[in-house]
C-alpha cells in the first residue's frame, strides 16, 4: 500500500484526507472492471463511472457557488487515479482541462450549459490549442477564428489533442486578429456535431489514450461561443495550464509511489542466494534514491496547489518547478523499477512495464521539460530585475 503520511503535512485539510481515502477505496473496487481493451470505450466508461461516483464534481467549479478550482483536490484525486490505473488519470485530468477555460471564464450561461454534462460524465471535454506548427510556441497559432455578422467562421488545424475523436465539446483557441502574437488569440466552446469538423487522423501513442489531428473548414459557430472576450485566449490557456500544469506533476507522482510499492514488494520477496534482494546495499541504494524523489516531488507538487488555493493569483514558477522535477524524477524512479524487477521489468503487461510507457508523455505535454526550466529562469531572473 502506498505511504500516505505526506497527507498529515499542514498543506492540506481533513476534507482533502477524506477525499484521498475514499477515492483510494473506490479505486481499488471499480477500477479493475474496467476493459481496457478498446481505449476509446474504456476512456467513455471512466469517465461515466468517475461522473456516477461524483469525482467529476471536483473537476470544475461549481456554477452555483463562487470560487476557484481547489488545486490540492485536483492533485490529490490524479496522484490517486494514477497510482492505480494510468487512463483513469487521463479521463479524470481532461474532463479537467477540457472545461477549464469554461469553469473560469465562462458566461453564466455557458457554465449553465456544459459543466452539469461534463461533471456527471454525460459529455466529454477536451482542451484544443496544439498545431502542426506550434507545440509550445502558442502564440504562433495560425488557425482562425473570422467574425461574419452573429458567428465566427473557423478554418485551421490542431492536433494532438487530448480526447480527440471522442469529446462531444472542445476549448478551441483561434486567431481572431485583435493584435499580432498572443494578443490576438481568443477561445472558444466548439460542440463535436458541427459542420466542418473533422477528425482528420487518430495517433497512436506507446501508452494509448485518445489522440487526434482535427480539421476544420469553414465551421462556423455563434458568436455566444467566445469565452470571456475576443482577444483574451492567451491569458485564458495561460491561466487554465497554471491551475492544470501542477496537477500533471501529481500524475508523475501517482505513478512513481506505484512503480516504489511494487519495487518494495519485488525486493522483499525476491530471492538470491538465499537471502531477499533487499538485503543487498545495492538494491537499498535504489529504494532509497526513489523515496528521495517520491517525497521531494510531493513537497513541490502540493507547495504549488497549497499557494495557488491560498489566493495566489499565479503560481507560474511554483507549478514549473513542480512539473519538471516530479515528471523528470518519476521516468528515474520508474527506470529504476524497471532494473530492480530484472527481466520481468520489460515483459509486456507487467505494472512496471506500463509505467514505463506511461510516463514518458508527461515530460513532453502541457509544456515539455526544457520549456519549464526556460520558464523557471525567466521566473527567477525576473525576480532578481535581470531580465
Amino acid at each position: 500500500m502506498a505511504d500516505t503520511s505526506f497527507l498529515n503535512w499542514p498543506f492540506f485539510d481533513d476534507s482533502h484526507r477524506e477525499l484521498a481515502a475514499g477515492l483510494n477505496d473506490w479505486a481499488g473496487r471499480e477500477l479493475g472492471e474496467i476493459d481496457h481493451a478498446n481505449t476509446d470505450q474504456a476512456c467513455r466508461d471512466l469517465v461515466t463511472s468517475l461522473g456516477k461516483a461524483g469525482w467529476l464534481t471536483h473537476s470544475a467549479v461549481d456554477p452555483q457557488r463562487s470560487g476557484q478550482l481547489d488545486v490540492r483536490t485536483l492533485s490529490l484525486i490524479r496522484e490517486t487515479l494514477a497510482r492505480h490505473d494510468g487512463l483513469a488519470d487521463f479521463a479524470f485530468a481532461m474532463q479537467g482541462l477540457g472545461t477549464g477555460a469554461i469553469s473560469l471564464f465562462g458566461s453564466d450561461a455557458q457554465k449553465a450549459e456544459w459543466l452539469p454534462l461534463t461533471r456527471s460524465g454525460q459529455a466529454i471535454s477536451a482542451f484544443a490549442l496544439t498545431e502542426p506548427q506550434s507545440g509550445s510556441d502558442v502564440a504562433n497559432s495560425t488557425m482562425t477564428a473570422t467574425r461574419d455578422g452573429n458567428y465566427y467562421v473557423l478554418n485551421g488545424e490542431k492536433t494532438w489533442i487530448s480526447n480527440g475523436g471522442i469529446a462531444d465539446v472542445y476549448t478551441l483557441f483561434a486567431r481572431t486578429g485583435e493584435a499580432a502574437g498572443a494578443k490576438g488569440l481568443s477561445a472558444f466552446i466548439v460542440p463535436a456535431d458541427l459542420p466542418g469538423f473533422e477528425v482528420v487522423e487518430r495517433l497512436n501513442t506507446i501508452a494509448p489514450h485518445p489522440l487526434a489531428t482535427l480539421r476544420f473548414s469553414d465551421c462556423r459557430i455563434p458568436a455566444s461561443a467566445l469565452i470571456d472576450a475576443s482577444g483574451a485566449g492567451f491569458r485564458i490557456a495561460m491561466s487554465v495550464l497554471d491551475v492544470f500544469r501542477s496537477t500533471v506533476a501529481a500524475a508523475a507522482l501517482g505513478f512513481a509511489r506505484r512503480a516504489l510499492d511494487e519495487s518494495v514488494s519485488r525486493v522483499t520477496t525476491r530471492h538470491v542466494q538465499g537471502a531477499p534482494l533487499s538485503e543487498l546495499q545495492l538494491v537499498q541504494g535504489h529504494i532509497a534514491d526513489m523515496a528521495v524523489d517520491v517525497d521531494a516531488s510531493a513537497l513541490l507538487i502540493y507547495r504549488a496547489a497549497w499557494t495557488k488555493d491560498s489566493g495566489a493569483p499565479r503560481i507560474t514558477r511554483e507549478a514549473a518547478m513542480a512539473k519538471l522535477f516530479a515528471t523528470d524524477h518519476a521516468q528515474k524512479v520508474i527506470d529504476s523499477a524497471v532494473q530492480l524487477h530484472g527481466g520481468d521489468g520489460v515483459k509486456s503487461g507487467e505494472t512496471v512495464e506500463k509505467l514505463y510507457r506511461e510516463i514518458r508523455a508527461l515530460r513532453i505535454y502541457e509544456g515539455a521539460s526544457d520549456v519549464q526550466k526556460i520558464i523557471i529562469a525567466r521566473q527567477t531572473l525576473g525576480a532578481l530585475g535581470k531580465v
